[in-house]
C-alpha cells in the first residue's frame, strides 16, 4: 500500500508539470496528492482566466478606441466649418454699400424718354458673407414701387452697378407706369428690405434719392399751342409798383419840362 502511495506521487508530479502557468496551485501538487495536481491543471485554467483579464485590457484599449473615434468626429466637424469658406469675427464691422454713382452732392434728374438710360453705380465694404443676389428698387413718393434693371430688380450678389431705362419700363407696363416725381434708390441682399445690422453681411441700403421727368409733347401754333402764361406775365407786370413809379415819375419831369418851356417863350 506504501508503495501505491508512492506511485500518486510521481503521477501527482506527472500532473503538476503542466503547472507553469499555474502558480501555486501546481505547488500544491508537489504534496503529493494526485488529485493536487488535478489542481494544478486548475492553476492553468486560472491562468487562462488571467488571459481573460488580458483580454479585458483589450477590451480597454478598444475603449480607448472608442475615444478616438470621438477625437475624429470633433475633427470631422472642424473641418466642415472651415469647409464652407466662411469665418466671420465676433468684431467684424456690419457690411455697406456707397454710392458712386450717380454724385450725391445733389439730386439727379433723369427724363423719361427713348433711350434715356440711367446708371446707378456703387461699392460694397465689410462684407465678409457675400449675398447671393442683390434686389434693387426704386420707391416713389407716391407709394409704388417699381424693379430696377433689366432683370426685373434681381441681380448677381457681386454686381457694383446696375442700367435702368425707365421709357422701356412704362412701355411695357401700361398698369403701372413711372410718374414725375421723387425716387429713392433701396438695394438689399438675401435677406430682404428689414434685415437687421450684423458683422459681415450688407445693411439694406436707402440712401440715393433723385428725380424723374417727362417732357410735353410738341403743339405747333396752327394745331392751336398758345402761351398760357405769356399774357398773365405782362398783365403782373404793368401792375407792379416798380412799373408804375417809373410811368409816374416819367410823366411828373415831362409836365415840369413843359412848364419850364412855356414860360421862357413867354419871357420872350
Amino acid at each position: 500500500m506504501a508503495d501505491n502511495g508512492g506511485n500518486a506521487n510521481p503521477n501527482g508530479g506527472n500532473n503538476n508539470n503542466p503547472q507553469q502557468g499555474g502558480g501555486n496551485t501546481g505547488n500544491a501538487g508537489n504534496a503529493g496528492n494526485g488529485n493536487a495536481g488535478n489542481a494544478g491543471n486548475a492553476g492553468n485554467g486560472n491562468g487562462n482566466t488571467g488571459n481573460n483579464g488580458n483580454t479585458n485590457n483589450g477590451n480597454g484599449n478598444t475603449g480607448n478606441n472608442g475615444n478616438n473615434a470621438n477625437g475624429n468626429g470633433n475633427a470631422s466637424s472642424q473641418a466642415s466649418s472651415s469647409s464652407s469658406g466662411l469665418f466671420i469675427p465676433a468684431t467684424a464691422a456690419a457690411g455697406g454699400l456707397t454710392i458712386t454713382q450717380p454724385p450725391q452732392t445733389a439730386t439727379s434728374f433723369y427724363k423719361i424718354a427713348p433711350s434715356q438710360v440711367i446708371t446707378f453705380g456703387w461699392n460694397m465694404t465689410s462684407v465678409i458673407a457675400t449675398p447671393t443676389h442683390l434686389t434693387v428698387s426704386a420707391v416713389c413718393d407716391n407709394g409704388n414701387t417699381y424693379p430696377v434693371g433689366p432683370t426685373d430688380g434681381v441681380i448677381a450678389g457681386t454686381a457694383t452697378g446696375v442700367t435702368w431705362n425707365p421709357f422701356e419700363w412704362n412701355q411695357a407696363h401700361p398698369e403701372l407706369p413711372l410718374v414725375q416725381g421723387n425716387y429713392q434708390l433701396t438695394i438689399w441682399d438675401d435677406r430682404g428690405p428689414n434685415a437687421a445690422r450684423k458683422g459681415g453681411f450688407l445693411v439694406p441700403n436707402s440712401a440715393l434719392k433723385f428725380a424723374l421727368y417727362t417732357t410735353q409733347p410738341y403743339t405747333g401754333l396752327s394745331d392751336g399751342w398758345s402761351c398760357t402764361t405769356c399774357s398773365g406775365a405782362l398783365g403782373s407786370a404793368a401792375t407792379h409798383p416798380v412799373v408804375v413809379g417809373s410811368v409816374v415819375m416819367m410823366m411828373v419831369m415831362f409836365l415840369s419840362g413843359w412848364s419850364v418851356i412855356r414860360s421862357a417863350l413867354r419871357v420872350h
